[in-house]
């Protein structure tokens, strides 16, 4: 391969992880093109800013840009690596559509030429990366793609997902192990030259199938055990335990340490990739299965408990704190914040107003309802009821005597001086 001042590489998608590993790779002396398919985020990237929320993000983005190393097109142009990071979202009947992914190939294929390393970075189902190659391998016949030719091969094709966390994203690339999987050992070798590159943690090679399953398994790991705290919170909630408590307690066994619970479960991993084993093998996987439907359940459950607190009295004024899927960051992908405070928007109008402090707007969903964005201090001042959607550190600074007199449902359990409702008892005052 190249060296890192002569390395050609095409990023396709930038989006929470597309645009961090452009920058990132950027950052060695490669001449990185940023492809995507929206005007305003290139145009937005080429002026040397960014169009999401990512801790120093703005900085290095502006610093490449600003060094030649980083420009970003609509369309696409001939690389010696093509990266792509395109979104894998679930269809009808949470099943997987890669639909992005094999238009990217198809992109790819336009410009593709001997030498090349195409690398899948999208979180697929497993076997999506060999659907790569034969996609490349019928648009270009020309080329001895591999999976599809005797001999060496002329490209090299791989999978090597993310694993990533909002917040940490420029830090985590280069700090954790990544999986690289190839559709044949010398594409592995090949797509592990490259991540050598800016990559610190270890770099293990394995087949592209297992590969996929890995990322696969890492998120569906993360979701049953989120599932099984939120489940807990159920149980608590009927019995008048404090969930928190109990939790707090139980880790302190030397073998257990049980996640906090939630309103649900959200993000563009852990809330969708479950179900991509689940379509692949749904009678072997009933417990990835219940885990999901326990997850999206909790999301119910918060709204059934908060529109009981604002329905016992019709002259109570809500705040929900926080849209986000996570603290501290802007990425509202599959928030169950989102779906709780939209629903009560939609239900309950001016009473409910959205404390969002990575956000200056209102999403769409909004629209019409009558809700309005204020900052944390309209709240405490404006509104009766506290509901607690996403722990920002802004909403755990505020302390007990704020809270004085106020209704909360505290849903990721920031504030633990907040007195616990007992049995059919949502909330209780502060005092």
């Amino acid at each position: 391969m190249v060296s890192d001042s002569e390395l050609q590489v095409a990023v396709l998608g930038l989006g929470y992880i597309g645009l961090p590993t452009a920058a990132v790779i950027a950052r060695t002396g490669a001449k990185v093109l940023g492809v995507d398919v929206h005007a305003h985020v290139v145009d937005t990237v080429n002026s040397g800013r960014v169009h999401i929320e990512e801790i120093d993000l703005d900085a290095l983005v502006s610093g490449v840009v600003a060094r030649g190393n980083l420009r970003a097109s609509l369309q696409i142009e001939p690389a010696d690596v093509f990266v792509v990071a395109v979104p894998t979202p679930f269809g009808d009947n949470h099943a997987p559509d890669i639909g992005y992914v094999l238009k990217a190939a198809t992109t790819i294929a336009i410009v593709l030429k001997a030498g090349d390393v195409v690398i899948l970075e999208s979180t697929s189902p497993v076997g999506t990366t060999e659907k790569v190659a034969e996609l490349l391998a019928k648009l270009r016949p020309d080329l001895k793609v591999p999976g599809h030719c005797t001999g060496s091969a002329d490209v090299a094709i791989a999978y090597c997902p993310e694993r990533v966390l909002p917040g940490r994203i420029l830090v985590e690339l280069i700090d954790n192990d990544r999986v690289i999987g190839g559709i044949t050992p010398r594409c592995a070798r090949k797509a592990l030259q490259f991540y050598r590159r800016f990559v610190r943690g270890a770099c293990v090679t394995t087949t592209a199938k297992a590969a996929e399953m890995t990322k696969l398994s890492e998120n569906a790991f993360r979701d049953v055990n989120i599932a099984f705290a939120n489940e807990l919170s159920l149980v608590a909630d009927q019995m008048g335990v404090d969930v928190w408590e109990v939790i707090r307690l139980a880790n302190r066994h030397p073998r257990v340490n049980i996640l906090s619970p939630g309103p649900g479960v959200g993000g563009h991993c852990i809330a969708v990739d479950p179900w991509f084993l689940v379509s692949a093998a749904p009678d072997q996987t009933p417990l990835i299965r219940t885990a999901r439907e326990v997850n999206d359940g909790k999301v119910e459950h918060v709204i059934a408990r908060a529109c009981a607190m604002l329905e016992a009295d019709p002259t109570v004024r809500a705040a929900c704190l926080g849209l986000a899927f996570k603290a501290n960051i802007d990425d509202f992908r599959e928030s169950p914040a989102l779906k709780v405070a939209t629903a009560l928007a939609e239900r309950f109008g001016a009473r409910v107003s959205i404390v969002e402090p990575y956000a200056s707007t209102l999403p769409a969903a909004f629209d019409g309802s009558g809700s309005a964005l204020i900052d944390v201090d309209s709240a405490l001042e404006s509104c009766d009821t506290l509901i607690v959607l996403v722990d920002h550190e802004i909403f755990r600074s505020i302390p007990l005597e704020e809270r004085v007199g106020k209704q909360v449902y505290d849903t990721r359990g920031i504030w633990p001086d907040q007195p616990h409702p007992a049995p059919g008892e949502p909330l209780r005052l502060a005092s």
